[in-house]
C-alpha cells in the first residue's frame, strides 16, 4: 500500500495595518488615490477631513454672515483675523495636551485651573520675586509638568478614573493659585526698578510684523510639534494602544503606567505655557484665570473628531476645531449675538459634532 504523504499547509499570511500615527505624507497620499477597499474604509476618509470640511464652512457662513462698514467685510480684516488666532492660541495650545489625554481614553479637567495657577505664579515671581524671564517661565513650566505628572501616577498606579482625580486637581490648583497670590490678582507693570517684570516679557502681547500674533505663532509651532509626535513616534503608537484596549496593550509590552504619566505630564506642561502666555496678554496672573477653559478645550477635541472613547482621533483635527470655535466665538460677537444665545449655538454645534462620532461608528 502505498503511502501519500500530504504536505503541510503553508501558514497563513495576515496583513498586519501600519501603527496609527506611522503613516507618513506619501503613503497617505497613496492611501487616498486608491479605491476604497471597504465601505469602512470609504468612511474612514470622509470623517477624516469632517473637522476641515466643517471649518470651510462655518467660515464662509462668517463672510456671508459678516457686518460691513464703507463695503468692507469686517471678518476679513486683518486686524479681526489676527484677534481670532490670538483668541484661539490659549484654549488650543491647552487643547492639544488634551488631544492626547482622551486618545488615551482619559480626560483632564484640571487644565483650566492650571492655566490659572502657571499666570499666577509668572506674575509673582517677575514682579514679586523678582526673577528674570527664563528662571521664572521654567519653573511655572515644571509646575505644570509636575502637577499633571502627579495626576497621572494617580490614574495610572492607584486606579482612580481620571474625571476624579482631575476634578480634584481643579481644586487643588485653584487653591494653590489662591493661597499664592493671596487671593487677588497681581499685575505686570514694564521696567527695571523693583516690582517690575522685564520689558522683554511684554513681547507676548506683540505681534509679527504687526500682523500675526505672537501667541498665535507658538499655538502654530506647538500644534505641528504635536502633529509630527503623533505621526512618527512609538510614545504615539502606545498612546493609540492603550486608547483602544488597555489590557491588550499592556499584554503586548506597552509602558502603560509611564505612557499615563508622560502624557498628563504634556497636559500640565501646555496648560502651563498657555497660563504664560495668558499672563502676558492680559499683564495680570489671577487665581480666576483660565476658569472653563478646559471645557473649552475638551469642545476642539470632540469637534475635531477624537473618540471620547480613547484610541481614535488626529491632531490636524484638534487643531481645526480650536479654529472653528475661535471663527464662531468672533462672528457671533461681530453680530452682537447676545451671550447667552452663544453658549446655546457652541453647545449644539457640540452635540452635532458628537453625534457624527456616534454616526460614524454606527456605519462603519
Amino acid at each position: 500500500m502505498t503511502d501519500i504523504r500530504v504536505p503541510p499547509p503553508e501558514p497563513a499570511v495576515t496583513e498586519v495595518p501600519p501603527a496609527a500615527g506611522t503613516v507618513g505624507l506619501r503613503g497617505t497620499a497613496a492611501r487616498w488615490l486608491r479605491r476604497p477597499r471597504s465601505r469602512r474604509e470609504l468612511v474612514d476618509r470622509l470623517f477624516a477631513v469632517q473637522s476641515l470640511f466643517a471649518l470651510l464652512v462655518v467660515f464662509v457662513v462668517a463672510i456671508l454672515a459678516s457686518p460691513r462698514r464703507d463695503g468692507e467685510i469686517l471678518f476679513l480684516t486683518a486686524g479681526n483675523l489676527g484677534n481670532i488666532v490670538r483668541a484661539v492660541s490659549e484654549i488650543g495650545i491647552i487643547a492639544i495636551g488634551m488631544t492626547f489625554v482622551i486618545l488615551l481614553g482619559g480626560i483632564d479637567l484640571s487644565v483650566g485651573a492650571i492655566l490659572g495657577l502657571s499666570a499666577v505664579g509668572t506674575a509673582t515671581l517677575l514682579v514679586d520675586s523678582g526673577f528674570g524671564i527664563v528662571p521664572a517661565v521654567a519653573v511655572v513650566l515644571v509646575i505644570g509638568a509636575l502637577f499633571g505628572a502627579v495626576q497621572g501616577y494617580a490614574v495610572a498606579r492607584l486606579g482612580i478614573q481620571s474625571f476624579i482625580v482631575t476634578l480634584a486637581g481643579l481644586q487643588v490648583a485653584r487653591g494653590i493659585a489662591r493661597i499664592w497670590s493671596g487671593g487677588l490678582g497681581i499685575p505686570i507693570a514694564y521696567g527695571d526698578g523693583p516690582q517690575e517684570a522685564p520689558p522683554a516679557f511684554e513681547l507676548l502681547n506683540g505681534s509679527v510684523n504687526g500682523v500675526l500674533p505672537v501667541p498665535a505663532v507658538l499655538f502654530v509651532l506647538i500644534g505641528v510639534a504635536a502633529i509630527v509626535v503623533l505621526r512618527t513616534t512609538a510614545f504615539a503608537r502606545h498612546v493609540y494602544a492603550i486608547g483602544g484596549n488597555e489590557k491588550a496593550a499592556r499584554l503586548s509590552g506597552v509602558p502603560v503606567t509611564r505612557v499615563k504619566v508622560a502624557v498628563f505630564a504634556v497636559a500640565g506642561l501646555l496648560a502651563a505655557v498657555a497660563g504664560v502666555i495668558h499672563a502676558g496678554q492680559l499683564n495680570q496672573g489671577s487665581p480666576n484665570d483660565g476658569a472653563g477653559y478646559e471645557l473649552d478645550a475638551i469642545a476642539a477635541v470632540v469637534i475635531g473628531g477624537t473618540s471620547l472613547a480613547g484610541g481614535s482621533g488626529s491632531m490636524g483635527g484638534t487643531l481645526a476645531g480650536a479654529l472653528l470655535l475661535g471663527i464662531l466665538n468672533n462672528i457671533l460677537a461681530l453680530n452682537n449675538i447676545d451671550a447667552n444665545v452663544q453658549l446655546l449655538i457652541k453647545g449644539l454645534v457640540i452635540v452635532l459634532a458628537a453625534a457624527l462620532q456616534k454616526l460614524r461608528r454606527g456605519i462603519a
